[in-house]
């Protein structure tokens, strides 16, 4: 495992991806279209998905506040996913945070709402008969 840190495998040659491909195997197979996996296409897939990774990381710490801390935290990402069109489909994987507190007075307000809905369209349907 202290070999993969270190970018290289048990050979001492250097990977050409740092992901675990057994990993990334699981991942692909888990599609029901998939019946068998070329190694080819594995490496592919794991190089791709860290360019992109890398990609996501580096905007996300240049367009966010990370710069002024040297650090990227999960809302300098989840801004990135909401306010980039490039990265819009993150925004379901990577919503931004909210406290327990607002979230539930969000559903409180949601529950307020829908149940008024549903008075006003029942008053509604009697009117009509």
């Amino acid at each position: 495992m202290a070999d993969a840190g270190a970018g290289r495998d048990k050979c001492g040659e250097p990977r050409l991806v740092s992901l675990p491909l057994s990993r990334i195997r699981v991942i692909m197979k888990s599609s029901p279209e998939v019946s068998s996996i070329n190694q080819e296409a594995l490496v592919l897939t794991a190089k791709a998905t860290e360019l992109f990774v890398q990609y996501l990381a580096t905007y996300s710490y240049r367009h966010g506040s990370g710069k002024e801390r040297k650090a990227l935290t999960y809302s300098d990402l989840s801004n990135t996913a909401e306010e980039s069109e490039t990265f819009q489909f993150l925004a379901d994987i990577l919503p931004k945070k909210i406290l327990a507190s607002k979230y539930l007075k969000m559903l409180k307000e949601k529950r307020d709402e829908e149940e008024n809905d549903s008075d006003d369209g029942s008053a509604g349907d009697e009117a009509e008969s």
